[in-house]
């Protein structure tokens, strides 16, 4: 979609315009309360008792964007652990000015200094006592999530780990269960949960105001496609990669790795590129997407799958530098699905179907990565989780499109906010009043789970207060796996109620419907 930079700056103003009707009373808290969004919207308050004693294991990017995000007031770290030394010495020094600034620079350095460093989870876990550890955080490769996870709440500890949930959906019931057994909390990465943006975004959607809605578009483009630009592929980079790759090698001839669950130190490393470790595009990017539409959609299950996954460009002779010819990776570097969802009234109409589509490439990024949702009375376009743009859908009685800023009406006939249109230069005084309350920089929702994570273990809360808990985070896990197999066997799959229910031994990578 081709907007122009005033029409960009129309779509945010009346999102905030909307916002600032629906949400006004939230809106006029905060302004008096001076009270944080996040807080108000997740329902959690400030922490009444000492700082959640936390562990991160894993410390590659993700940790260390948790990391520069982490709530000091409610998070004390106290050890990380990870097999990589280029991992540890980004966490402490930092590799990035303000998304990964380090614990050096976010806690001072006499303080990040008696943060305890482990070479695994499994030493880290010895030790667990001594440092009186009541949480995890875990950021490690896909395939290990389950395994780390599933020792640590034996070890009764509660877990916060990082998305895809796991690397199929046996794990994800095994890990529910394991929590449900042991009382502690889980709860899984997937960050939309717990943004303002997203949030209010929904909240426009759930209020009517998109009115029906039955397609949403959702992407993520990018382009791997130069020399040396794959961010998934770090073995052969810089003198970073030679320091691990010496002590990575040790750790495989000792059999250290086997023990951590890893063929070899490059599949440790490149572990997104490789199905065994990872879950290629749908796992590591679409889950996002799928997990924003399911949301807009009223948390709804799927219907059905389908797509078209392949390695079009890595690994293919005489197409993009040589170097690309012998790749060996496993996972698709093009994917394209379409899932189908039952619509507002399926229950009455099973022709009521609402279609998200989802692609991902690596050889064109000209598109922002996020969702479009399609409304019959509106357009919402996120974009790049920073950014919501509304339009009003145009119609023969009255103005809409990207031209034109819009305000929300009481319906006169009581079916809550409508939008109408307006030729102005300005955005209404509560347009100005959401958008200073929202502020400049918008929280992508790290902080927020986490903040929410630890106020739920003080509080003794349940499984229940968890946005993203077990049950809903292994929703999003089977959208993407199924994704995955459908792919894979080139089949339309149909989702099954049982497959969603945690107590239920019945999963999709097992059903014959596939695997037949």
């Amino acid at each position: 979609m081709d907007i122009t930079p005033e029409q960009t700056e129309i779509g945010k103003d009346n999102f905030h315009e909307a916002v600032g009707f629906t949400r006004r009373d939230v809106l006029k808290t905060a302004a008096v309360g001076g009270v944080g969004l996040g807080a108000l919207y997740f329902n959690y308050e400030k922490l009444n008792g000492s700082p959640v004693r936390t562990a991160f294991i894993g410390c590659g990017d993700e940790a260390n964007v948790l990391i520069t995000e982490h709530p000091a007031d409610f998070m004390e770290i106290v050890a990380v652990a990870d097999p990589r030394p280029a991992n540890i010495d980004r966490t402490f020094k930092g590799s990035h000015p303000e998304v990964r600034i380090g614990l050096n620079k976010k806690l001072g350095q006499a303080k990040a200094s008696e943060i305890k460093v482990y070479p695994d989870h499994l030493e880290l876990l010895k030790d667990k006592d001594a440092l009186g550890l009541e949480m995890v955080v875990i950021a490690v490769p896909l395939s290990q999530h389950a395994p780390i996870a599933l020792a640590c709440l034996e070890a009764g500890l509660h877990v916060l780990t990082e998305k895809l949930m796991a690397h199929n959906v046996t794990e994800c019931k095994q890990m529910i269960r394991k929590a449900e057994q042991k009382g502690l909390l889980l709860a899984v990465g997937h960050q939309r949960h717990y943004s303002v943006l997203y949030d209010n975004a929904n909240d426009l959607i759930q209020k009517g105001l998109l009115g029906d809605i039955k397609f949403i578009r959702a992407q993520w483009h990018r382009n791997n496609s130069f020399p040396g630009s794959d961010s998934w592929k770090k073995w052969d980079r810089g003198a970073e990669a030679k320091k691990d790759k010496e002590h990575l090698l040790g750790l495989e001839k000792s059999g250290r790795l086997k023990e951590l669950g890893y063929d070899s130190a490059r599949q440790l490393v490149d572990w997104r590129l490789y199905n065994k470790t990872g879950g290629g595009l749908m796992a590591e990017l679409g889950s996002h997407q799928m997990d924003a539409s399911s949301i807009f959609l009223g948390k709804v299950h799927p219907l059905a799958v389908q797509g078209y996954g392949g390695r079009n460009f890595y690994g293919v002779k005489g197409v993009g530098p040589k170097e690309n010819w012998d790749d060996d990776r496993d996972i698709a570097d093009h994917i394209y699905v379409t899932f189908e969802f039952p619509g507002r009234h399926f229950s009455e109409d099973q022709d009521d179907v609402a279609i998200v589509t989802y692609s991902s490439i690596n050889t064109n990024r000209q598109e922002f990565y996020g969702e479009t949702v399609f409304g019959s009375r509106g357009t919402l376009i996120m974009k790049e989780e920073k950014e919501a743009l509304l339009y009003k859908e145009q119609s023969a009685s009255s103005g809409g499109g990207l031209e034109q800023r819009l305000w929300v009406l009481d319906s006169s006939g009581g079916g809550g906010p409508v939008l109408d249109s307006y030729n102005t230069s300005a955005p209404s005084a509560a347009g100005a009043m959401t958008k200073g309350a929202m502020g400049d920089k918008v929280s992508r929702g790290y902080r927020e789970e986490m903040e929410h994570f630890c106020f739920c273990i003080r509080n003794g809360r349940s499984w229940k207060d968890l946005r993203c808990n077990g049950r809903v985070a292994m929703a999003d896990a089977i959208m993407a796996l199924t994704a995955n197999l459908a792919m894979k066997h080139k089949k339309r799959i149909v989702f099954k109620d049982e497959w969603f229910d945690a107590d239920n031994d019945a999963v999709p990578e097992t059903d014959e419907q596939i695997t037949a």
